[in-house]
């Protein structure tokens, strides 16, 4: 694949005004699915299943089966709607989305095309200087998902040079709501930032809602991000593509500016941008071209005939909109006044995506300078050696037990580090690992005035130097110990007992 030009950010943002906008597609966690009654694949309890085993004859397709609607993927759906400040239609429509793909099994979707169930909202979104930034919402729709295609052989794991494919319908037909954005204009060198922020509010309000798993890794949340350029000084929109399924807040970010970095190189060299779909790569940081993008028409969208229009009750609406969370820049303030962090402290937390990991590791137990040392420190650089998000390896409450063994005295740092990756690397919850391991830090005077013992036959001045005043040199000896005992003497304990010799 060739490398693309690039024209340095700053230079493109002097010659273009990048204008973007974003399609969230969000998993609702339901137990059942969209139109039938096969388990959700997108809540937690199924997400392990073997492919194609929670499938259902509307899933796949099959001649005379017919969608009932979820009752539940209706309510949560509003819920987001009203989240985003839409106004809530109420009579909506379902519509069938005609194309054809493998995953597809009845060769068109079940989505909402003009008539969606939520209609012109906004989200405000908090910068790490503080700026506030409005987002306008277009529309939240509902829709099925298709299923998924595993390309087998070749070098880029995508259906070019691949042997075969292997269609799992586990994912056909799990409830999403697609959010779309309006034009943003006026980004100019945070449209990048932007583009992180706005993502990540979604995935705190899903998560606040309690609607969705947001585990973007897992694909409960994805973004696809379209980037357009205009020369400075013109009114017409540039030709904008449309870089899919971004499973990262800071990849949004990076695919964000890289898109405007090779655009800019293209239009100022004599080119022209095609419309297209792109596809974003992780390793490399760069994107790379899909698929003419389809427009509206292409799609033959018309009213689905087998299912009614939705008409929610006001009732039900004023309900679920005295539910609704506080939005999540308030969120986010009173979040940082009671954890008592700096702005640095929290914006750290917010830029690692984890502030709900956070959230919930307090609420398991841990204080607040505890649960944010854990993600953003062991927890983040483990996720960073692997390539993998962070929520994606331990759960809130074994950080929480970890802690609280921490605490206990049970565990040194050292010895939880460890517990860590034994928790990591699924072998049970902290206190499974510690027992499985032998781990807990060793108090018991006996074992421990032995191991002194035999470092200061080593090292027999010490006591000496204590007694002269030299209290530093206990320092030798607790070193001694630990490395005698693997690190997992009580240190304190240890300290303790050698002054007790020296004055002895």
């Amino acid at each position: 694949m060739p490398k693309d030009k690039l024209m340095d950010f700053d230079r493109a943002l002097e010659l273009f005004e990048p204008v973007m906008g974003f399609e969230v597609h969000v998993e609702l966690n339901t137990a059942t699915k969209m139109f039938s009654s096969a388990p959700n694949p997108a809540h937690s309890e199924n997400h392990d299943a073997e492919p194609n085993t929670l499938i259902a004859p509307v899933d796949l397709g099959l001649p005379g089966a017919l969608p009932v609607v979820n009752a539940e993927a209706i309510r949560k759906s509003i819920s987001l709607g009203l989240a985003l400040g839409c106004s809530i239609a109420p009579v909506s429509r379902f519509a069938r989305k005609n194309y054809f793909y493998p995953d597809l099994g009845k060769n068109y979707q079940i989505s909402q095309y003009d008539e969606p169930i939520a209609f012109e909202g906004r989200v405000e979104l908090e910068l790490e200087d503080g700026t506030i930034i409005e987002v306008p919402i277009e529309r939240a729709h509902m829709e099925e998902d298709a299923g998924k295609l595993t390309h087998v052989g070749g070098a880029t794991g995508r259906i070019q040079g691949a042997e075969y494919s292997l269609v799992d319908y586990n994912r056909a037909g799990v409830p999403l709501v697609e959010i779309v954005t309006k034009p943003i204009f006026g980004g100019e060198d945070r449209s990048p930032e932007i583009a992180r922020a706005y993502v990540q509010a979604i995935r705190d309000l899903v998560l606040a809602l309690g609607i969705s798993e947001g585990r973007m890794e897992r694909g409960n949340l994805r973004c696809d991000a379209n980037v357009s350029l205009r020369r400075r000084g013109e009114e017409k929109l540039g030709t904008r593509t449309e870089t899919k399924n971004v499973n990262s807040t800071r990849s949004v970010e990076r695919a964000v500016r890289y898109e405007i970095q090779r655009q800019a190189a293209i239009l100022e060299a004599g080119g022209t941008i095609t419309q297209e779909t792109r596809h974003w790569h992780e390793d490399t940081g760069t994107t790379s071209a899909g698929r003419p993008k389809s427009d509206a028409d292409d799609y033959r969208y018309f009213p689905e005939p087998d299912l009614l229009p939705v008409a929610p009750a006001r009732e039900l609406i004023e309900a679920l909109r005295a539910e609704l969370p506080e939005q999540p820049v308030a969120r986010r303030r009173r979040l940082k006044a009671e954890w008592g962090f700096t702005n640095q402290e929290f914006q750290d937390v917010v830029n690692n995506g984890i502030l709900s990991e956070v959230e919930a590791t307090i609420a398991a137990g841990a204080s607040p300078a505890s649960a944010r040392k854990w993600w953003t420190g062991e927890i983040a650089r483990i996720a960073n050696a692997q390539e993998r998000e962070a929520p994606e390896l331990v759960s809130p409450a074994d950080v929480a037990a970890l802690q609280a063994l921490v605490d206990a005295g049970t565990l040194t740092d050292k010895l939880a580090r460890q517990v860590l990756d034994g928790v990591i690397a699924g072998e049970g919850t902290p206190q499974e690992v510690v027992d499985a391991r032998g781990l807990a830090v060793v108090s018991d005077d006996g074992a421990l005035i032995a191991a002194i013992d035999e470092a200061l036959a080593a090292q027999p001045d010490v006591l000496e130097k204590i007694r002269d005043g030299k209290v530093q040199a206990a320092g030798a000896i607790i070193g001694a110990v630990m490395k005698a005992m693997k690190g997992q003497a009580d240190a304190a304990r240890v300290r303790e007992l050698i002054l007790e010799r020296a004055v002895s």
